[in-house]
């Protein structure tokens, strides 16, 4: 993680298109060169972005899901900002493709179904992988131009080198069905769908997080 300063961050971001914001400011910026720069703003004075920046966590956590065969964004500069603005920030290229989401929205139902399938066995390779996406909600999931499924907004999880217990799995799914419309899509319209997909890397835990109802 490098310094950079009020000036440099003005230079850098010159002429860029804010895509999202909060209370507090511009948080991604698309880049006159098309890359993004993601910026975290620490809240308070003890937390847990003291001990460990939501920026590196999300260039790190980029590098392991690579390594692990995963689709992530390239991580260009991890940065500490040294203004006013008491941030960190992460510079990236972005992802091709639109959101899982927004692919839902606008398929078929046997589209929407292959879609499904793909995300959960996506789902169960990361779980096999040793990979907690706390955020793995479908605005979170491209569909890239391949076909190919990639993840993004990746400061929110843990790696770690074995695989996931039920019972971390169990509180994924909860995550996941917070969101009313993904819920409809993944836990209700196409449920068997999300199974079988699950069930082509993780077979037996399938069987245990989505039991047959009666």
């Amino acid at each position: 993680m490098i310094n950079l300063s009020d000036n440099q961050l003005q230079a850098l971001s010159e002429n860029a298109i804010v895509l999202e914001s909060d209370g507090l400011g511009a948080k991604v910026l698309k880049l006159k060169d098309d890359s993004f720069l993601k910026l975290f703003r620490k809240r308070s004075l003890f937390s847990s972005e003291t001990l460990k920046p939501y920026a590196i966590r999300f260039a790190e956590n980029a590098e392991k899901l690579r390594a692990r065969a995963f689709i992530s964004p390239k991580i260009i500069q991890v940065y500490s900002l040294t203004g006013p603005v008491n941030a960190t920030a992460v510079h990236y290229q972005p992802l091709p493709g639109n959101t899982l989401r927004s692919e839902l929205s606008n398929s078929s139902t046997e589209r929407s179904k292959l879609l499904i399938k793909q995300f959960g066995a996506l789902l169960a390779k990361m779980h096999e992988s040793g990979v907690y996406f706390r955020s793995a909600h479908l605005g979170n999931i491209l569909v890239q131009p391949d076909g190919n499924f990639g993840l993004i907004d990746l400061a929110d999880m843990k790696i770690s080198n074995s695989k996931l217990t039920l019972n971390k799995r169990l509180r994924n799914l909860k995550h996941i069905s917070r969101y009313k419309e993904d819920k409809h899509w993944l836990f209700e319209l196409f449920r068997q769908e999300l199974k079988a997909g699950y069930s082509q890397y993780a077979k037996e835990p399938a069987e245990k997080l989505f039991p047959n109802k009666d």
